[in-house]
């Protein structure tokens, strides 16, 4: 088999294009044509859907798109083990929570795609624990997650913590909340919160349950500063990080309040299982680069 073949399809898949498969892989269109053409001819299958556009796999070329994939990982790790005069190429997949890639990621991918042109990039917005159990299962190399102080990344996995914030719970003024209150105090209202799956909402929802507190959504949005809208309007209570909040145009209409029984820190880790040789210097790269955004957070926004 041919992993040019493998390629050219692949690219096919990912682009949707013979076109834009062609430019990506500094080829003809007939060559991209004639390389696919061949992968078929060999697997005795129709891999593309050619009355769709954009182009897409069939059933039988969904399952080869994977196990291509998988192909050219292994062959890039065969090449990373064999010679050590190449860049790193294939894959890095990585996985971040949306905020967390909204806050800190453009610096670090750029230095990544500058220093490693030959790496590809797949980058997962999801929610940390959903993450942590991609990691596990090898959908992902890597992922940077956001964990309670009381929930620490699994054992098995490799993990480097890059920073630390206190939940902060906010409250629009016009709710008449005290500046210091309990949780008790704050369950007699609603809260503006995440979806199912964001690490600040399972923290706080464990810290009610324990005490035997009722935990109300009112309202889910996805967005730190959608929340903090809605907040600021009187829709319930929030809980956000400092520096989210020190970054929001709405932090001059929200009253913060000290939660005397609750006290919580979040931390951001990256995680990975054992990495292949090709990945190792990428990843310690990416773990650099989200330490050195970290560190240059305004003071302001530290403040706990």
């Amino acid at each position: 088999m041919n992993t040019r073949d493998v390629r050219a399809f692949i690219a096919v898949v990912d682009t949707g294009s013979i076109v834009q498969a062609a430019t990506q892989l500094h080829l003809t269109q007939p060559g991209v044509t004639r390389r696919v053409q061949s992968l078929e001819a060999l697997l005795g299958v129709e891999l593309l859907d050619r009355q769709s556009k954009p182009l897409r796999p069939t059933a039988a070329g969904r399952e080869i798109y994977q196990k291509g994939r998988d192909l050219l990982h292994a062959e890039a790790d065969l090449l990373a083990f064999a010679r050590t005069d190449i860049e790193p190429g294939g894959e890095l997949r990585l996985g971040m929570p949306p905020f967390l890639a909204d806050r800190a990621l453009t610096t670090p991918i750029d230095a990544l795609r500058s220093r490693y042109p030959n790496l590809a990039l797949r980058i997962l917005a999801a929610w940390s624990l959903g993450l942590v159990e991609q990691v596990e299962s090898g959908l992902l190399d890597a992922a940077a997650v956001v964990l309670s102080e009381h929930t620490p990344p699994p054992v098995n996995m490799t993990s480097h913590a890059f920073d630390r914030q206190p939940l902060r719970i906010v409250a629009a003024p016009s709710l008449g909340l005290r500046a210091r209150a309990t949780l008790k105090d704050l369950a007699a209202f609603p809260w503006v919160l995440s979806q199912n799956g964001c690490g600040m909402r399972s923290t706080l929802r464990r810290a009610m349950e324990e005490r035997g507190l009722p935990c109300n959504v009112g309202v889910e949005a996805f967005g730190a500063d959608l929340q903090l809208s809605l907040v600021a309007r009187g829709a319930g209570i929030g809980v956000i990080t400092p520096d989210l909040l020190a970054a929001s145009s709405y932090r001059s209409q929200l009253k913060l309040v000290t939660v005397t029984d609750f006290q919580m820190d979040m931390i951001a880790w990256l995680i990975h299982r054992a990495l292949p040789p090709r990945l190792e210097a990428p990843v310690a790269m990416l773990l650099d680069q989200l330490k050195a955004v970290m560190s240059k957070r305004p003071r302001s926004r530290q403040a706990s």
